[in-house]
């Protein structure tokens, strides 16, 4: 299964105001390729709080293509795939937010967590953001550049499947009890984490 790592920065609070994506692919347990587009959004409206973030600015992206020139590169790969990112919930609804905006349909793929996989992985660690899963396994990167993100969310990704002795990311969902979130045709489900089953309780003699 074609496995993708996505990471959005946005110009403002608006989820539909994507200005930069980041994506990350993974073939035969291994990053093979890293991409990042800056996107013009709409409106051009930037807040100084996400500039202090990320760093783009509107100037920076003035004579950038919209989300869906900058999509239509991409769409054939995410069809199919299993697809993940830091903190899903956010990069998943700028997607949604956006394709909403333009009028554009959902693809059909299925999404993971690795916040929610760290957790349960790592439960451990103080803390599971992008840049302490970089420390513990020893990654530099630029955060909150879009392709850096991806690409270490990727590793981070395959590094704990790696130690679970797992060949995939949904291997690795099953064995730390996260269930998928998917979108398609007709909306989205979210990437959640599983019930445990609760232990029965000890037979009094």
């Amino acid at each position: 299964m074609r496995a993708i790592a996505i990471d959005f920065e946005t110009a403002s609070e608006a989820r539909a105001s994507a200005c930069s994506i980041g994506l990350a692919w993974i073939e035969d347990g291994a990053v093979v390729r890293v991409e990042e587009r800056l996107i013009r959004p709409p409106g051009m409206r930037f807040s100084s709080f996400n500039i202090a973030i990320h760093g783009i600015r509107p100037e920076d992206v003035a004579d950038q293509p919209e989300f869906p020139d900058v999509m239509a590169e991409f769409f054939g790969d995410f069809h199919g795939a299993a697809m993940i990112a830091h903190n899903a919930s956010f990069d998943f609804s700028v997607l949604r937010a956006s394709l909403d905006f333009y009028g554009l349909a959902y693809p059909e793929l299925s999404y993971y967590c690795s916040v929610k996989l760290a957790q349960r992985h790592w439960p451990d660690l103080p803390s599971h953001r992008l840049n302490s899963l970089a420390d513990h396994l020893g990654l530099s990167f630029s955060h909150h550049n879009a392709a850096e993100d991806a690409r270490v969310c990727a590793l981070a990704t395959l590094a704990m499947a790696e130690e679970a002795g797992v060949g995939g990311i949904g291997a690795l969902a099953e064995r730390t009890g996260v269930n998928p979130g998917r979108l398609h045709r007709g909306g989205y489900e979210a990437c959640s984490f599983a019930k445990r089953a609760r232990k029965a309780p000890a037979l009094q003699e």
